[in-house]
């Protein structure tokens, strides 16, 4: 079975950000591509102006003549149009079962990890200019989660939370971390979780690890590891034109590859990139790897800037304890090197099961914000489970809301549709893998 034997493909879930990828990737490449979603979104909007026809709601009646339909992880077997398909004979996919068709004869560099896989693949993706880019989050180096190129190489996001990452036949394998997560798909099993990673990497003919990570440290392969402690030297923060910006040197296996310089801050961002040029510098020339480096430019939701002025704010899309923490050591550097300046957070919890399963980790990870704004949890379809944030969080004073509004420079914050607080100055943080996101843009 190939790609090739199909024409006509639709999509269902079409809005989300990994199957969203997979229909702009075929339609560069002439296929004949459709989609459904349950609501009109920034990403359908955008799939639309690329000439992709899309149904909203999901409804059966659109299922016609498709050579092929895939679906997203979250649509169940019961959809409307799977049913639909299903009665027409037409082959119906998952997008984890997709993945073999589109991959299974390229040059795959793939990027696994519960943190950094996003701004690790976006930034393989500039120093890689000839590969094709398959990401989680939109690059702001090509304003898209996408870019399809003519030659057979592809850099992607491979994704553990639904085992998906051991389909995508990488011949280099990449691992920023493997930090338990998304462990309801490995039955709350360690062993399972951990030999899942173990698998993809043993897949690859090259691998690269950050090996300090305790169990991708402690694994018998063959591979190119990272030791950042020792390997990343010399950083250096600064700003240019008003962005934030890294220069630091790394070395490895012997090797001093000199310096680099790099968008964003924090030690993350520095393993991150050395992951990406360690996989890389034995095919690509370092001059030619160091230039194509400078044109990393972040990706949306990622330490994103969307105001500077009197009021700096920030969305990111930091959902984890670990990330919340790295993010807001990146923020104190960041404020330095503007001059000072209050930290406040918002936090919109992502799932009950993720802020239950982290609860400890959640209430110590905001340290150091002068001002805690805590939202309703964005459930993300689970049910709703009581959680006392008032009793947990009370050492940080916090502000309890219903949402945000973005006015220009400003942030006004409500409460049962009541305005509880008005934030214009200092540094604000969004911390959301929900709709705080859009709040926080107001429209932008």
């Amino acid at each position: 079975m190939s790609i090739k034997d199909y024409k006509k493909i639709h999509f269902i879930g079409i809005g989300g950000i990994g199957i969203s990828a997979i229909a702009k990737f075929l339609k560069a490449q002439g296929f004949i591509v459709s989609g459904s979603d349950c609501n009109e979104g920034s990403m359908t909007k955008e799939l639309k102006s690329l000439g992709i026809p899309i149904n909203i709601p999901h409804n059966a009646s659109v299922i016609k003549d498709f050579d092929l339909v895939v679906h997203s992880a979250i649509i169940k077997e019961d959809n409307e149009e799977i049913k639909e398909a299903k009665r027409q004979n037409i082959p119906v996919l998952s997008r984890k079962e997709m993945l073999p068709l589109i991959l299974q004869d390229k040059k795959v560099y793939a990027v696994a990890g519960a943190h950094g896989k996003s701004t690790t693949t976006a930034i393989l993706s500039a120093i890689m200019q000839d590969f094709s880019a398959l990401i989680g989050a939109e690059s702001k180096e090509f304003k898209s989660n996408t870019r399809a190129l003519s030659g057979n190489g592809v850099v992607f996001e491979a994704d553990e939370s639904d085992k998906s990452f051991l389909e995508c036949n990488p011949t280099c394998a990449i691992v920023t971390n493997a930090e338990p997560e998304h462990m309801e798909t490995y039955g709350h099993n360690l062993e399972e979780f951990y030999k899942a990673y173990y698998n993809f990497l043993k897949q690859a003919k090259k691998r690269v690890i950050n090996a300090e990570d305790k169990f991708l440290g402690s694994l018998d392969l063959e591979a190119i590891r990272l030791y950042p402690s020792k390997d990343i030297s010399e950083v250096e923060y600064f700003l240019k034109e008003g962005e934030p910006r890294m220069r630091f040197r790394l070395q490895n296996g012997g090797r001093d590859f000199g310096k680099f310089e790099v968008y964003g801050l924090g030690e993350h961002i520095l393993i991150d990139a050395a992951l990406a040029i360690l996989s890389v510098v034995d095919i690509l020339d370092l001059e030619t790897l160091k230039r194509n480096l400078q044109r990393y430019r972040g990706i949306k939701k990622r330490f994103d800037i969307l105001a500077h002025q009197d009021c700096i704010i920030i969305d990111d899309y930091a959902h984890h304890p670990t990330e919340i923490k790295a993010t807001l050591e990146a923020l104190q550097k960041y404020k330095e090197l503007v001059g000072g300046g209050e930290i406040q957070a918002i936090w919109q919890p992502h799932k009950y099961s993720r802020v239950l399963d982290n609860l400890e980790e959640f209430v110590e990870c905001f340290r150091g914000v002068s001002k805690l704004i805590i939202l309703p949890v964005y459930a993300a379809g689970e049910k709703k489970v009581e959680i006392d944030f008032k009793k947990l969080f009370a050492s940080y004073n916090p502000i309890f809301a219903d949402y945000i509004q973005r006015d220009q420079d400003r942030l006004i914050v409500y409460k049962e549709g009541r305005e509880i607080e008005l934030i214009c100055k200092g540094i604000v943080i969004g911390f959301n893998a929900g709709d705080l996101t859009y709040q926080l843009r107001g429209g932008i």
